[in-house]
């Protein structure tokens, strides 16, 4: 047992000492699974974009040597750095998986620092990375829930790095095999690192790495509590300087969603797996696109007014006038963007997120009649997704409107097992070929059963091939 006080991270910290694969159900356990294939997906796809080998080369300058793999590059380093880079590769595009109540992007946190940790940690095996990834994704969104999830978006913080260190803490935590006191010293280890500004889904390449600093300081955190190193312990609890009173201060956080329901509900299954290039806000938005597509087919000239009604949340994250020059990662989080995109291709994949895409009169000629409007009573509907109204006037008065209160891939209109396989297999088979695709899938599908994770680590280590070049923009 933890040997603090009985408080709410004594509680986590014990319960992530003492739950055993077999105490996960086997639904849980599979979803886990298929989470972590998206994001080596992803990271494949991320691997090769120009502002992912911007980092990989000057943080391998910086931190020469190293055997940690890095996924889709063909290159290893520190740990450290693999955790970061790794993580910015799942991040890289907006593809990865999300939390739609208690924002953090889960596979980009635990994935790379469960692969960092590996070679470290004493030859762990799939099932202990399986039972590592189900803690970091149990513990991620419970520290978010205390902070009232998507509320701090809205102040300004990232959430992901904010309370994902907690998490890659609980998962890199569970290779070395701490005990419930090092666990509670990662997670104050990895609480007391926590940053993040969202100003950086602008311009900058930052926004990409964001999670990666989560992913390092939850590696480092594990590393340094299973040397002996103790960490702030009640964390989460203390009023003075605590996680909670500090991030949360003047917004009344609520430390019972910490070890809320452990072993009960179970966070995991409520992890989103994203069906567009996008950030979150925004997949409500597009779904009311396509819808009013579906509708019939109608001209985009004649659109005089696009009217975007959106949560509190999305508005502060998405809502944001576009203007001339666009960065990809800013219009990956431009709700104006986005619409208009969809409007005149029907979707928001990849290549709606290309430079020459981006710069496409059409698309400025619907942002520039576009306005996102704030609706209230959408706010702390967060359960449904992130809801969102589309009406658009076009010319002669007709008017043209959808109403989305979940959107695909959330929490009431998930993606299945099956359709996250077929995403992998779409987004993998041309940069890695179909034998390794399917390898890497069986590998990652059958972690329980998988020996040791460095034969995981070398199937992800060769280089992939690159999806599209998209010149220097962030």
């Amino acid at each position: 047992m933890s040997d603090s006080s009985n408080g709410v991270t004594a509680a986590l910290a014990n319960w992530l000492a003492s739950v055993r694969l077999e105490d996960v159900p086997v639904p849980v356990r599979e979803r886990a699974a298929h989470v972590l294939l998206d994001g080596v997906g992803c990271a494949m796809v991320g691997a090769r974009l120009p502002w992912s080998v911007s980092a990989t080369d000057a943080l391998c300058a910086l931190e020469e040597g190293g055997t940690s793999p890095l996924i889709g590059a063909g290159r290893t380093t520190t740990p450290s750095a693999a955790a970061l880079l790794n993580s910015s590769y799942v991040q890289g595009f907006e593809l990865d998986d999300y939390h739609p109540v208690a924002p953090v992007h889960g596979a980009a946190i635990v994935l790379p620092a469960m692969l960092a940790a590996a070679t470290h940690a004493g030859s762990p095996t799939g099932a202990e990375m399986l039972l590592g990834a189900i803690k970091g994704f149990e513990v991620g969104p419970r520290v978010g829930l205390a902070l009232h999830g998507a509320q701090v978006l809205t102040r300004g913080w990232h959430s992901g790095p904010v309370f994902g260190g907690p998490a890659a803490a609980a998962a890199v935590g569970t290779l070395y095999r701490l005990d419930a006191s090092a666990f509670e010293d990662a997670l104050g280890l990895a609480a007391t690192q926590a940053c993040g500004l969202m100003a950086a889904q602008f311009e900058s390449m930052g926004k990409r790495m964001q999670h990666g600093f989560a992913a390092r300081n939850g590696l480092l955190a594990a590393a340094l509590a299973a040397g002996g190193y103790t960490g702030i312990k009640q964390v989460f609890e203390r009023e003075y300087g605590g996680f909670l009173s500090t991030f949360g201060e003047g917004h009344e956080p609520d430390a019972s969603q910490i070890a809320a329901e452990l072993g009960g509900r179970w966070e995991t299954e409520r992890i989103a797996i994203k069906p567009y290039a996008a950030m979150a806000g925004l997949h409500a938005a597009i779904d009311a696109a396509r819808a009013l597509l579906a509708e019939g087919p109608f001209d985009t000239g004649r659109v005089l007014a696009i009217e975007i009604f959106v949560s509190e949340p999305a508005f502060h994250h998405g809502g944001w006038r576009a203007i001339r020059p666009l960065a990809a990662v800013g219009a990956q989080m431009n709700l104006a963007y986005a619409v208009a995109v969809t409007l005149l291709d029907g979707t928001a994949l990849a290549a709606q997120f290309a430079p020459e895409r981006i710069e496409s009169d059409d698309v400025w000629t619907l942002i520039e009649r576009t306005t996102t409007r704030h609706e209230a009573s959408f706010d702390g509907r967060y359960e449904d997704g992130y809801n969102t109204r589309l009406e658009l006037t076009l010319v002669g008065g007709e008017q043209r409107i959808a109403f989305i209160d979940h959107p695909r891939g959330g929490i009431q209109s998930p993606l299945t097992n099956a359709e996250v396989v077929e995403k992998f297999r779409t987004l993998t088979t041309p940069l890695l070929g179909s034998e390794r695709t399917r390898a890497i899938e069986s590998a990652v599908l059958g972690l329980e059963d998988l020996g040791h994770v460095d034969d995981l680590a070398g199937l992800l280590a060769a280089p992939a091939d690159a999806l599209f070049e998209v010149g220097s923009c962030a």
